[in-house]
């Protein structure tokens, strides 16, 4: 017999507030073609610096938006906005229609948002297992005779690992042992089988091999598929060409251009995020001095 299981991260609440920083509304089903997630102006300055200036966007279920843009472009802190470790200063953050203000990373995934961070924070001798339910491990039978259920957590940890394209991965390996696409693909996995309807994925700080890329990018595509509104913080283009449905460029902390696969090419859109016409004429210039270069 089974007994009851650990509340799960997505499945956490907290009060309202009559203040306005926690959710506010009624939480009913959104009308048809709402987006999940809605950004009206957003902006989230630093003193008198501005971090974000007026950033809009739609992110819908089924879609993957992929933000790019260079150093210092507020990537960054659009990623703290959307998982509740800043809040921003003005404009609205939508949640199926209604305006949030998280407070805090636990809020944020107790409505489904889900974010897959740089540096990819594992317990690296823990297993693979033992990472993937952390803090809601299941059990089995009742108290004073419950007991943690490993062979379900592992068997459970391998197909959620196979949803994401991850197979024949040992779950009672350590996770300092998988290589970093395979944490973020761990962390993907984990992100689906708890429920996340927003998953934000932050481009890892460690150097990925051609084939630790293709894990990732396999991963985001997979929770496209199972009707996720995915977030791809990148900077590499190609990459982001083949995964992504929209893509949101960023300069300066504003939009520089909400596009979708239709508009660019990859080549267009590598030129637009290394610097659009700036960077053409950089390349004439460099050409007529060598014209070796190709």
């Amino acid at each position: 017999m089974t007994g009851t299981q650990p509340p799960l991260p997505f499945e956490e609440t907290f009060p309202g507030d009559p203040s306005g920083d926690a959710v506010a509304g009624d939480p009913t089903a959104p009308p048809a073609g709402t987006p999940v997630l809605e950004l009206k102006g957003l902006s989230v300055r630093y003193g008198n610096v501005p971090a974000l200036a007026r950033v809009s966007a739609r992110l819908r279920a089924g879609e993957v938006t992929c933000v790019l843009g260079e150093n210092g472009a507020g990537k960054s802190t659009l990623v703290q906005v959307l998982s509740g470790v800043r809040r921003h200063d003005e404009g609205e953050l939508l949640l199926d229609g209604t305006a949030v203000r998280f407070r805090s990373p636990k809020q944020a995934r107790a409505r489904g948002i889900a974010t897959v961070w740089q540096d990819l924070a594992v317990a690296p001798l823990m297993s693979v297992w033992r990472n993937f339910f952390l803090g809601c491990e299941p059990t089995r039978g009742v108290w004073p005779l419950r007991r943690l259920d490993r062979e379900g957590a592992r068997e459970t940890t391998v197909r959620a690992m196979a949803r994401v394209g991850v197979t024949d991965i040992d779950p009672d390996r350590p996770a300092s042992a998988l290589q970093a696409g395979e944490r973020h693909s761990l962390a993907i996995a984990r992100a689906l089988h708890f429920g996340a309807r927003v998953l934000v994925v932050d481009e890892s700080s460690a150097p990925l091999t051609v084939s630790q890329h293709a894990l990732v990018l396999q991963s985001v595509s997979a929770a496209r598929d199972q009707g996720l509104a995915v977030v791809l913080v990148t900077h590499n283009t190609q990459y982001a060409h083949i995964v992504g449905d929209r893509f949101l460029l960023l300069a300066g902390g504003a939009v520089a251009g909400n596009l979708t696969r239709d508009d660019v090419d990859v080549d267009d859109l590598t030129r637009l995020v290394a610097g659009g016409d700036d960077l053409t004429a950089l390349v004439t210039v460099l050409r007529a001095a060598h014209p070796d270069l190709r």
